[in-house]
């Protein structure tokens, strides 16, 4: 496992370092500038289109207008149940300690960037998505990579690195975090981490045996109530402590831009670490510039790429901005992130101690519960998609690979029985593989993004003045 853990470590310090760092956000300011900033100057027509219209079901945005594909809504859904995930809980409160509360600020920045990368991944997976013979919409990156560019090459890495992951990020270590919170729930001893995997197994296969329609059901109906379970959750208790949060946010700002420096070494050092903690958490958070919510995306009814693509920044706003803020004001108000807690555990002790009450640590618990569920079905389907793309649609493969899903969320709610007994390096090995991978997907996809930003900029242009993307 050491030769493992040292080759993943060398691959993981390019992946994530500060160089790919800068290209995930730089990708953004380029497309941003490119687009005319349109995540703040069009901000007003995106919230009409996008939060406003589920109140309005009779516009078609809740509605599928075929009787095949999956409405806006449910692909922005399995979108959001993939990003909103524990590292909403468990990762803002890993960059808090290890970056300060100065991180929280360079996560929003990452993510006011990361606004204008998704809605650009998004456009082009809808632009170049394929139609099967039965009417059914797939895409994603490698299909905009191979038509747009026409760089078979380039799109079959995406679809590999894509396939990996979805056996790390999106099963192995989250039924690993849903197993340890099952555990914490019943605070009996007794270690419930097969019954767990099992469980999880059979839920899981009921779903998505049932297609991308059905996983798009079940995450329409779960992410909206997770999220607002997580956001009342979090409102309240800032509410209940509110006297302190001009404290709070006069140290995210300060320490977002101290110069302090590291035992007398690198000036500007706390910045640079806030720096280097934010940005990641915040990309790790929404997925701006990995390519996997674009393929989701492709799977919905609508024809016009842009009116899908603005979904992207109602989805990163959602994810970093509401939820992943909440998370941080909550760890920062507790005062807690200086001790030896950090993720999960840290978050759930800070509502535990700013409530007065055990249950305020269940609460996130369940939350943790739901989140990882949702970010299994909706990486389910992109890994599928990967495979299938690698295979054309292979549907012994597609098959195949449903098993092997299942199987693994076993293996990794057992793995997570050593982290009960205080042994947390099978976990933390686990996290760290699928993180890699995560981030590998990311070159081929910026790749593409920027190569065919050209397209981007003319669709967003006909929509903005014409009100339609499509060819007149």
């Amino acid at each position: 496992m050491k030769i493992i853990e040292t080759i993943n470590d060398a691959i993981h310090g390019v992946v994530w370092g500060p160089i790919m760092l800068l290209l995930l956000v730089g990708t953004g300011v380029y497309l941003s500038i490119r687009c005319g900033f349109l995540q703040a100057t069009k901000f007003g027509h995106i919230w009409r289109n996008t939060f406003s219209t589920l109140f309005h079901k009779e516009n078609g945005q809740t509605h599928s207008s075929d009787g095949t594909n999956v409405t806006p809504f449910q692909a922005v859904s399995t979108a959001l149940g993939s990003t909103i995930g524990v590292g909403n809980v468990a990762g803002v409160a890993g960059a808090i300690v290890a970056g300060g509360p100065g991180a929280i600020f360079w996560m929003w920045v990452s993510a006011f960037f990361g606004m204008c990368t998704k809605y650009a991944e998004i456009v082009l997976a809808v632009q170049y998505r394929q139609v099967g013979p039965d009417g059914t919409h797939y895409g994603g990156p490698m299909y905009y990579i191979e038509k747009g560019l026409r760089m078979k090459w380039l799109a079959v890495l995406f679809a590999l690195f894509g396939g990996l992951a979805a056996f790390g990020i999106g099963n192995a270590t989250q039924a690993a975090e849903i197993s340890v919170a099952v555990n914490n729930l019943t605070g009996t001893g007794f270690d419930s981490s097969l019954i767990t995997g099992i469980v999880l197994m059979v839920l899981v296969g009921v779903v998505i045996f049932g297609g991308m329609k059905r996983i798009s059901t079940v995450t329409s109906y779960l992410v909206p109530f997770m999220a607002l379970f997580y956001i009342l959750i979090g409102v309240a208790v800032i509410v209940f402590n509110a006297g302190a949060l001009p404290e709070v946010f006069r140290s995210i700002f300060a320490s977002a831009f101290s110069l302090r420096s590291a035992g007398g070494g690198i000036f500007g050092y706390a910045i640079f670490t806030a720096m280097q903690n934010g940005v990641a958490r915040g990309v790790f958070s929404n997925e701006a510039g990995l390519g996997s919510a674009p393929i989701a995306h492709a799977a919905s009814s609508t024809k016009d790429p842009v009116q899908q693509g603005i979904w992207g920044v109602f989805e990163v706003f959602v994810d970093t901005i509401i939820v992943c803020t909440i998370t941080g004001l909550v760890v920062l108000l507790s005062g807690l992130y200086g001790g030896s807690l950090t993720g999960g555990a840290l978050t759930a002790k800070a509502v535990e101690s700013l409530t007065g009450s055990v249950w305020g640590g269940h609460f996130i618990r369940v939350a943790i519960v739901l989140f990882a569920l949702s970010t299994i079905l909706g990486w389910e389907y992109y890994g599928e998609t990967c495979w299938g793309y690698l295979t054309k649609n292979n549907r012994a493969v597609r098959y195949g690979f449903k098993v092997v899903f299942l199987v693994l969320l076993c293996v990794g709610a057992i793995s997570s029985s050593n982290t009960i007994l205080e042994d947390t390096s099978a976990l933390n090995l686990m996290w760290n593989i699928a993180d890699t991978l995560n981030g590998m997907m990311a070159v081929p996809n910026l790749i593409g993004l920027l190569l065919l930003s050209g397209v981007t900029v003319k669709l967003t242009k006909r929509y903005f003045q014409t009100g339609s993307s499509l060819e007149p």
